[in-house]
């Protein structure tokens, strides 16, 4: 009899380890896909010239401009001399809401999303204000001083 309730006992702690270890996976995946933006990926492969007037705002650090392009619009923003930011303006917060759109605040430090209020910093992409906890999607850039190229 005391072997049948010991059997009992270990197949009970046995199914209770089972579902604890099922809540920790299921949890543990669904916080993944939080911090994973789920931006839609979306071929980026375009070349422009910051002699254009239409790219004026790039000639000096602190610009940044806004473009077609990747999922909903790229926001370009000049770091510095030699180096130019891309970023995706689809907002990491909720980015399957329609109004997950990232625009260039006027300080142009920073770009925000009107809808969750959630902010970006130009410079890194990272967040300023939540709640947004991912950063905006970075495209690569490469730039010769006068020709910028973004793709993914």
């Amino acid at each position: 009899m005391e072997f049948l309730r010991k059997t009992k006992v270990k197949k009970q702690n046995r199914l209770a380890c089972q579902i604890a270890v099922s809540f920790l996976i299921f949890f543990s995946i669904s916080c993944k896909k939080e911090e994973n933006n789920n931006i839609p990926l979306v071929e980026v492969n375009f070349i422009i010239n910051l002699n254009d007037p239409e790219y004026i705002k790039l000639k000096n650090p602190g610009g940044a401009i806004e473009v077609t392009g990747g999922s909903r619009g790229i926001i370009l923003y000049r770091l510095s001399q030699d180096e130019i930011k891309a970023y995706d303006r689809h907002c990491t917060f909720q980015p399957s809401n329609t109004c997950a759109l990232v625009s260039i605040d006027p300080n142009n430090i920073t770009a925000t999303d009107p809808c969750c209020k959630s902010s970006f910093s130009l410079t890194n992409g990272t967040v300023t204000n939540p709640p947004a906890a991912a950063p905006l999607k970075e495209y690569t850039t490469s730039f010769d001083g006068t020709t910028l190229r973004v793709t993914n």
